[in-house]
C-alpha cells in the first residue's frame, strides 16, 4: 500500500505520522513542492496526506503549483481515496471543495484546548470532549458542503471536519514532536510576535512534557487508523 504526502516547506514534515506509516508497513512517497511539483496519478496511491506550511491557499501568484495541488487533492477525493489534511492541508482540502478560506479572528500558536463535538454512528471520527493540542495557524476555513463539524476552540470555530467516510481536515497539529515544535519555532518564530491572546511564548511551548506529545500523537494514530481501516479501503486501494 502506498501513502503519498504533500510537503510545502522543509521544516514541516510528517512528524509522528512517519513512524505510524512505517509500523503499518506502508510504502511512503512524497511531493516536496520546494523541490519538485511532480504529482502522481491518484489511482497509483492508496492514501493522501497534505501537510502544513506558512503560505496561504490563495498565494497562487507567487506559488503557481498551488493550482495543481488543489486540483490533485480534488481528484483524490473524487476517486474516494482516504485524504488527511493538517493545518494548511485542511485549508487546501476546503478550498479544493469550494469552501472559503480566510484569516481567522485570532492567530493560534502553542498548546490550546479543542472541544470535540458529539456525533453519532461508527462512520464519524469522535475527538475527546476537551483536549489540549498543538496549534500554529492564522487562517481558517468554512466547512465544505456536506462536511461534519468535528471540533472547535475558543479561538477558532472550525477546528476539524470530516467529509464522507474518507476525508478529514485538522486545523491543529497532532503529529507534532519535540523536534518538529523546535523546527517551527526556528523557522516561523516571527509568527509569535503577532498580537493575540492565543500565542504562547517559545518557553511556554517547549515546556510541554514528553507525555503531552505522546498524547496528541496517539490521537493522530487513532485518526490514521480510522481513515485506513480495512473495512473502508477498497480492494483497489489495498492493491496500491
Amino acid at each position: 500500500m502506498r501513502a503519498h504526502y504533500l510537503q510545502h516547506v522543509p521544516f514541516e514534515g510528517l512528524g509522528s505520522i512517519e513512524s505510524w506509516l512505517d509500523a503499518m508497513g506502508w510504502e511512503i512517497t512524497s511531493t516536496r513542492f520546494f523541490e519538485s511539483v511532480t504529482l502522481p496519478d491518484p489511482t497509483a496511491i492508496a492514501f493522501l496526506i497534505v501537510m502544513g506550511g506558512p503560505m496561504g491557499v490563495h498565494d497562487e501568484a507567487d506559488l503557481p503549483w498551488l493550482v495543481a495541488e488543489k486540483q490533485f487533492i480534488r481528484r483524490c477525493i473524487d476517486a474516494k481515496k482516504p485524504v488527511l489534511g493538517i493545518c494548511l492541508g485542511a485549508q487546501l482540502i476546503a478550498a479544493a471543495l469550494g469552501a472559503r478560506v480566510y484569516a481567522n479572528g485570532e492567530p493560534e500558536i502553542g498548546w490550546w484546548p479543542i472541544q470535540g463535538l458529539p456525533s453519532t454512528g461508527s462512520q464519524v471520527f469522535q475527538f475527546p470532549g476537551f483536549h489540549t493540542v498543538f496549534h500554529w495557524h492564522g487562517d481558517t476555513f468554512d466547512l465544505p458542503e456536506g462536511a461534519v463539524h468535528l471540533a472547535q476552540s475558543d479561538a477558532c470555530q472550525n477546528q476539524a471536519f470530516q467529509l464522507g467516510r474518507a476525508v478529514i481536515g485538522l486545523q491543529f497539529h497532532l503529529e507534532t514532536t519535540p523536534v518538529s515544535a523546535q523546527s517551527l519555532i526556528a523557522h516561523s518564530g516571527a509568527d509569535m510576535r503577532r498580537t493575540s491572546q492565543y500565542i504562547q511564548s517559545e518557553q511556554e511551548i517547549l515546556a510541554a512534557p514528553p507525555e503531552q506529545y505522546e498524547d496528541i500523537n496517539q490521537i493522530m494514530s487513532d485518526v490514521l487508523d480510522f481513515l485506513t481501516s480495512a473495512d473502508f479501503l477498497s480492494e483497489e486501494s489495498l492493491d496500491r
